[in-house]
């Protein structure tokens, strides 16, 4: 039987098919034109900002590093251009096998990969790690034909920090280093971290940490026209960085030179101020280090040498080094018997070669004493009994009031960060310390600079400064003067003295001039023979290691590292002192024999310009050829303050 098939049934159901459909299609394309409408009405203002900063990108311009000097211009620290070979780790899958196949093309070595990696750890957050710095022109060429091969690799042009010196004044210089995350987190805390855009570098030691925010300069900007691929079209406008302040410092770096190859291979330290300024004329560390090491990330290896040599050349002595004074004590102590009424110039003991304290004997460096002795001979023959005397009938508290204001076991506040305090003992300190009360047979020692006094080199050579200033105190800085880089405008950092101490005339020459004697006559004589100059002086011995009641010393017998500290003290000329000195030669023995002739070499270089016999001028740097860089103004007598500064 045939079936008959109902043509307007399927018709209908055609008819409705195709209006659903229609509806469908109507309805997709409504939604279509109604996301359309939304993106292109509603959110146009939105997506056309998007667009524009996706076309137009701001890029940091970091400042250039401000220029060091010494006083004479010679050029200390510098900024050299040069290509670096960079890796970012967030666009390279396979560090290894990429620098791999990167050392195929240029010469890439174990310390620049050791030097990598430990950047890398430091780093981790940085937008690119340096893998070889100071790429040679050969090198740039090379690696820019091969650069597609590299996903994340860049040649970037940068300036390089460059100390041309080396390893002289390294302490007093410092160093600068890559940005590190506490470095980040410090400047954000200060609100600088806009002003580090782009930067990669900062000071981590020395000057350049204490003068960071001077020398750093401030960051511009370029707003630049970008590709879609990141490729920068053209430069739409800019904001010009501005560089970092140039700085003169006070150092004299061909003293400071010849002061580090006098002390060889020994180890010690010396700062020269000059009394009526406060400017520091050289500051030693000895053994040192060469700063470029450090700059783009000193590898491990050398690190760890640096960090286990026994002769410790990070440690900046003049600073953080502390060291008993031993008898450069005197000439304080002296004075402190005279301001007190303890003793009067013609007072005399009889040094028998031993203070006696109960069962205690305290002995004199010279066995059988120095006779019948006054203050000046105190002086000029080193008499520890008269000194051992003076402390214990005059207390330890007393002696702790008077040299307070000379800066002994305070901070000088010099231009330096992290400076050591150092111990200046009295009753409470010893207290608070070690929780007991100060015992009578503590005092002996230190009248002669032993027991618990404990300075760095840097408060001894301002002691001794303001002692040749007549007790006018002037802060001791190795900065000069700050230059603006853009209008040469200079301005002195330091531009009047602190505060006096307040001390007679008549006390003053005769201590002065007891210590004339000392080089004259006492144990500085040889070192200060034949001068063309009247200088004073005072020799230090001070134990490292304690010796026994029934021994002599004799160095001979005693491992090196605990043989006797050498120190000296001195200023000259007497009557108008352009410079004081205060160095220390570890375990050098007697003061007299290693530490005073380093002295009279360096003042008979600064007042004369004489050289060591065996010291060649081209051995030292050579002066600023620009004359411009060397019109440093000469040293001004500082102001003044009222008499109500003066301390007792």
């Amino acid at each position: 039987m045939v079936e008959v098939r109902d043509t307007e049934r399927d018709l209908h159901q055609l008819r409705v098919r195709l209006v659903v459909a229609m509806l469908l299609v109507l309805t997709c394309f409504g939604i279509l034109v109604a996301r359309l409408s939304y993106l292109q009405v509603y959110r146009y203002a939105a997506f056309h900002a998007q667009a524009e900063e996706n076309r137009i990108a701001l890029v940091p311009a970091p400042p250039s590093r401000g220029l060091i000097f010494d006083r004479n211009g010679v050029l200390l620290a510098e900024n050299v251009s040069a290509y670096t070979l960079e890796l970012s780790p967030k666009r390279t899958a396979k560090l290894d096998e990429t620098i791999d196949a990167l050392a195929e093309i240029v010469d890439i070595t174990p310390r620049d990969r050791r030097r990598f990696r430990r950047l890398l750890e430091d780093s981790r957050n940085s937008d690119s790690v340096p893998l070889k710095v100071r790429l040679t022109d050969e090198e740039v060429a090379k690696l820019a034909v091969q650069r597609y091969r590299f996903p994340g690799v860049e040649i970037k042009a940068r300036l390089f920090r460059n100390y041309p010196l080396g390893e002289t004044a390294a302490h007093v210089l410092g160093h600068i280093g890559r940005i590190s995350p506490d470095d980040k987190r410090r400047l954000d805390d200060q609100n600088q971290g806009s002003n580090y855009a782009g930067s990669t570098h900062i000071g981590k030691v020395g000057i350049e940490l204490s003068y960071e925010s001077l020398l750093h300069g401030q960051a511009g900007a370029e707003e630049v026209e970008v590709s879609a691929g990141g490729r920068v079209v053209r430069t739409l406008s800019r904001t010009p960085p501005v560089p970092g302040a140039n700085l003169i410092l006070s150092i004299d770096i061909r003293l400071q030179k010849l002061a580090e190859d006098l002390y060889g291979s020994r180890r010690g330290a010396l700062v020269a101020i000059e009394p009526k300024t406060g400017d520091v004329l050289a500051m030693v560390s000895k053994p040192g280090f060469d700063p470029n090491l450090f700059i783009d990330g000193i590898d491990p290896q050398s690190w760890q040498a640096l960090n286990e040599d026994p002769d410790k050349p990070m440690l900046n002595r003049p600073l953080r080094g502390t060291y008993p004074p031993g008898s450069t004590y005197k000439p304080f102590m002296a004075l402190f018997a005279l301001t007190t009424g303890a003793r009067a110039p013609h007072d005399t003991i009889f040094d028998p070669g031993y203070f006696q304290l109960g069962n205690h004997r305290f002995r004199d460096s010279k066995p059988g004493g120095q006779g019948t002795v006054d203050l000046r001979k105190s002086i000029v023959v080193s008499s520890d009994t008269y000194y051992y005397k003076l402390a214990y009938e005059t207390g330890v508290d007393a002696i702790h009031d008077f040299m307070k204001p000379w800066g002994f076991g305070q901070l000088t506040n010099i231009d330096i960060e992290h400076e050591t305090t150092g111990i200046l003992p009295s009753s409470q300190w010893k207290l608070r310390r070690f929780k007991q009360r100060w015992l009578p047979g503590e005092t002996p020692s230190i009248g002669i600079g032993q027991g618990y006094n404990s300075f760095t080199i840097l408060q001894l050579a301002h002691a001794t400064a303001t002692l040749a200033n007549d007790g006018i105190v002037m802060k001791p800085h190795v900065v000069q003067l700050v230059e603006n880089p853009m209008t040469r405008e200079r301005k002195r950092t330091v531009p009047s003295e602190s505060y006096r101490i307040a001390l007679r005339r008549e006390h003053l020459d005769l201590v002065k001039g007891a210590m004339v004697d000392v080089n004259r006559f006492g144990t500085g004589r040889i070192a200060f023979a034949n001068t063309e100059y009247v200088a004073a002086g005072k020799t230090g011995t001070a134990q490292v290691v304690g010796i026994r009641q029934n021994e002599r010393y004799d160095a001979r017998r005693i491992a090196e590292r605990h043989r006797d500290h050498s120190l000296f003290i001195a200023f000259a000329p007497v009557n108008d002192p352009k410079i004081a000195v205060a160095l220390i030669v570890e375990n050098g023995g007697f003061g007299a024999q290693a530490a005073a002739p380093i002295a009279r070499k360096l003042i008979d270089y600064h007042l004369l310009g004489k050289l060591p016999k065996d010291f060649d001028d081209e051995s030292l740097p050579r002066l600023a050829d620009d004359p411009d860089l060397r019109d440093v103004p000469e040293s001004v007598d500082p102001e003044p303050v009222p008499a109500a500064e003066e301390r007792p």
